[in-house]
């Protein structure tokens, strides 16, 4: 019997068991992951401390996530390893948080001293590396003001209610001023109430109904529709991602972009972009907004910031910000100064003339190697995106080719409708693992055959 099952069956505090023998089988992965790597190939049977892991992870965590059977201890680069030494090429990044990839030196060496300095005041006090990162955001942006959330679902909610605000603030005679909202169909915005209201899918909305009324959903891209509904002057705010990544890797046109700005103008809706996953540089441009030359009001950022650490922002424009008092808002741990420091390395990095160029030019090159090598099989259907989000739909459930990538040893997510292959590699991978993944992919077509 190992360690771990041995401790979780004594009739000793669980907590304490978990973390005497838990602490023991990590400390014993660790040497072997980094002394044996591709030891064995991926999607051989998973033993020793992965299973005990996955057995534990199904005793005491909440059964929220449909995880994957791979259990991971080390990454490197754009490599990740299981603790018996496989080796896996990531092209999920975390669902595009590890923009530099993993155990980049500049980002550890930052969260370091960082850490041997100061980690944690609140906000009740200011810290240097939350003010150095919001002036960065702002000189990086269209924006004047920060605020600094803990992930791209809380920076949502802090864009609800500061348009909430700011239609009060500038409508102060009127009752009832705007107060409802536009999202478009496809789109993802988060899990907490406020935006998952403003989150398409109805099965993620249904169990936990009634959630925020006063959200109309539309087609995106549906000039007429959107323009119709924002000159009735009773929408605080329109939310919008320019490329939809859960949805499915769908990209807005530049006219239904301007159509919003200018029917937000008119009404004085504000219009918002959520770049939590498309955002800092994923497209190849720091803003994926700068690719329409369209600018929000307000803009929700987070996944990508601080490079593995929890981080997110609503980044606005003094307009909105003059509408905010204190107390408005708040947050405990949000903008500390660890992720805060972490998250200017990340920003520093990426915002690099030659460092977006790169991510366009192995972006276009991928998708070219991607319509190539797959374009001619009968279940693709469209090869799509920009920069380094990339998306491969399907006409059949994309499952299959998931699960067979990962037994070689190539790590892909899904999108839209479970029909679309997403790829979002880190922003530093190299063109030759770019190949890499794209042979892999060809060569796990069949399973798309074998299931359908």
């Amino acid at each position: 019997m190992s360690s771990l099952q041995f401790s979780i069956n004594r009739p000793t505090p669980p907590a304490i068991n978990l973390r005497r023998s838990f602490g023991t089988d990590i400390r014993r992965l660790r040497v072997t992951a980094c002394a044996n790597v591709q030891v064995q190939a991926p999607g051989t049977l998973q033993t020793g401390v992965s299973k005990e892991v996955m057995e534990a992870e199904g005793r005491f965590l909440v059964g929220t996530y449909a995880r994957a059977p791979v259990v991971f201890s080390r990454g490197k680069g754009c490599k990740l390893y299981d603790p018996d030494g496989r080796e896996y090429l990531d092209l999920s990044s975390g669902i595009a948080v590890n923009a530099l990839g993993h155990g980049d030196p500049d980002w550890v060496r930052a969260v370091t001293e960082q850490a041997n300095m100061l980690t944690h005041v609140s906000n009740v006090y200011y810290s240097i590396p939350q003010v150095e990162l919001a002036k960065s955001l702002v000189a990086s942006s269209f924006a004047d003001r920060v605020f600094f959330t803990n992930s791209g679902t809380e920076a949502n909610e802090a864009a609800i209610k500061f348009a909430r605000k700011f239609q009060r603030f500038t409508h102060p005679d009127e009752n009832q001023p705007a107060a409802e909202f536009i999202s478009f169909s496809n789109c993802f915005h988060g899990r907490t109430m406020g935006a998952l209201a403003l989150t398409s899918k109805e099965n993620y909305r249904s169990p936990f109904e009634p959630v925020m009324p006063g959200v109309t959903f539309l087609e995106y891209g549906n000039i007429e529709s959107a323009t119709q509904l924002i000159q009735g002057r009773n929408i605080a705010a329109v939310f919008v991602e320019p490329i939809q990544g859960e949805g499915g890797i769908y990209s807005a046109t530049k006219e239904f972009l301007y159509s919003l700005r200018r029917a937000c103008d008119d009404s004085g809706s504000l219009l918002i972009f959520d770049e939590v996953q498309c955002g800092l540089g994923r497209t190849g441009y720091l803003w994926a907004h700068e690719a329409y030359g369209i600018v929000p009001d307000i803009m929700t950022l987070a996944k990508p910031l601080a490079g593995g650490l929890p981080i997110g922002a609503a980044l606005m424009t003094e307009r909105v910000a003059s509408a905010i008092s204190f107390g408005d808002h708040g947050s405990t741990f949000a903008g500390g100064p660890l992720v805060c420091k972490a998250a200017l390395t990340v920003l520093e990095k990426i915002s690099r003339p030659d460092f977006l160029a790169s991510v366009s030019k192995k972006g276009h090159h991928f998708k070219e190697l991607l319509i190539k090598k797959l374009g001619g099989n009968s279940h693709v259907r469209d090869v799509r995106g920009l920069g380094l989000i990339i998306g491969i739909e399907l006409d059949v459930s994309a499952s299959p080719i998931v699960d067979a990538s990962r037994n070689s040893g190539l790590l892909i997510l899904t999108a839209g409708k479970g029909n679309v292959i997403r790829l979002l590699p880190p922003l530093i991978i190299s063109e030759q693992e770019l190949e890499h993944a794209a042979e892999i992919l060809l060569g796990c077509l069949p399973a798309l055959d074998k299931d359908n």
